[in-house]
């Protein structure tokens, strides 16, 4: 028996290894290697197929396909020619792929306008659908039946754009259990990255609004609502402190059960009117006795400063102060604190935060105020998710907020 080694990005390795699945699948940003990785296992699975002596067709889907250049026959066609076992198997043409047996052939189809004419289709092995974010629920509905022979597989690939499309809904939002197995994976879970993706990463990381590069890069869904109560406050970017920075600051906000424990360290650019988040420590799960410890690794500088934390728990504060954090305090915090500090950090002209603290920039990108469902009125109150970053800032510069060069601008908060 030849055993052959596949590489592939090691966040699939489990889409794969996995037998007897019904769904197997993987969303999240460009440049993942999704794509590529799964038409070579498709084909890969062809080709087992042919050997078994098995008929039948793996069909190449997509939501809009008006002729063989919208398809992901090229895809496929560039992964059999990077495997030379592969090569030696298919016949391989302008406009078709198939077995050199004539067991199992390449069928692409676009799903909007060809549902009912695939349903005609010989025997489908597998059906991928690629570019499935578009794809209409009366689309999936249809076509998931039609892949019904004893064993037949039903791959789908998509860069998240809706929160709650149907695609979304069906294969991420709901739990497959045993039948399926569907990851994220995004670029820089992708070993073999392009060198010239990574030059177009950092020109849109530079160039374009926050939110719109998590959607393209990082797998984020593309959310822009007038509910997102920091859209267009920050920016994501590289800095050095400067000399005149007022600061540092930090905060420390203590997770509870699945709530991460998050730790900042801040600068105030009083000149410019700016905030600047240099380090953060963001873990969920942390155990109190690993909490001093995780956090002056990841926050430099925290042990030696005032540290500023959730007064709910002053036991842990106690315990930390005893255990490498001897200037941590708790926050003066109380009622309409969290509306206070929103209404202050929107007040400056721009919080910029640097590309290695990640979990803050993706709180300032989901952090949204409640919006009523009956009339879509979006209501004075924030919602209590994505905010625990957040809420370490708010500790942090709690004094600040106090001092004369730091006093809210109402003329800035919009």
């Amino acid at each position: 028996m030849t055993t052959l080694k596949i590489e592939m990005p090691p966040k699939l390795i489990p889409v794969f290894s996995e037998p007897n699945k019904r769904y197997r699948g993987a969303y999240g940003s460009r440049g993942s290697g999704k794509t590529y990785t799964f038409a070579k296992m498709i084909a890969v699975h062809g080709a087992m197929y042919a050997q078994q002596g098995i008929n039948g067709v793996l069909l190449c889907a997509r939501e809009y396909m008006n002729s063989l250049s919208e398809s992901s026959m090229e895809e496929v066609k560039n992964a059999i020619r990077s495997e030379p076992w592969l090569s030696s198997v298919y016949e391989v043409g302008e406009k078709y792929i198939r077995t050199k047996c004539g067991h199992v052939d390449f069928v692409f189809a676009g799903l909007r306008h060809n549902l009912d004419s695939i349903k005609s289709k010989a025997r489908i092995l597998i059906a991928w659908v690629d570019e499935a974010e578009t794809v209409s629920d009366i689309a999936w509905k249809k076509l998931l039946p039609t892949v019904r022979a004893d064993g037949s597989q039903i791959s789908v690939t998509w860069n998240p754009e809706v929160d709650g499309s149907p695609t979304d809904v069906r294969f991420r939002k709901t739990d497959l259990g045993n039948d399926g197995v569907i990851v994220e994976i995004n670029a820089d879970d992708n070993p073999w990255f392009p060198e010239v993706l990574k030059i177009e990463r950092e020109r849109d990381r530079r160039n374009l609004p926050p939110e719109e590069y998590a959607w393209i890069w990082e797998g984020a869904y593309r959310q822009i609502s007038d509910a997102q109560i920091f859209r267009g406050k920050y920016v994501v970017r590289e800095f050095e402190p400067e000399e005149y920075w007022k600061g540092p600051y930090y905060g420390i906000d203590f997770g509870f059960a699945n709530d991460p424990t998050a730790a900042l360290k801040l600068w105030v650019d009083t000149k410019e009117n700016k905030l600047y988040v240099e380090h953060e420590a963001y873990k969920v799960g942390l155990e109190i006795d690993d909490t001093a410890h995780y956090v002056r690794a990841k926050v430099p500088g925290i042990e030696k400063h005032a540290c500023r934390a959730d007064n709910a728990r002053p036991e842990t504060i106690s315990y930390l102060k005893r255990k490498g954090l001897p200037r941590i305090a708790p926050c003066a915090k109380g009622k309409g604190s969290v509306e206070d500090g929103i209404e202050f950090i929107r007040s400056l002209d721009q919080v910029v935060i640097h590309p290695r603290c990640t979990n803050t920039a993706k709180e300032f990108r989901l952090y949204s105020y409640k919006v009523d469902r009956l009339t879509e009125d979006i209501l004075p109150v924030p919602v209590d998710a994505n905010n625990h970053a957040i809420d370490a800032m708010r500790y942090a510069l709690e004094p600040a907020m106090k001092r004369k060069g730091l006093k809210i601008n109402p003329d800035n908060v919009r």
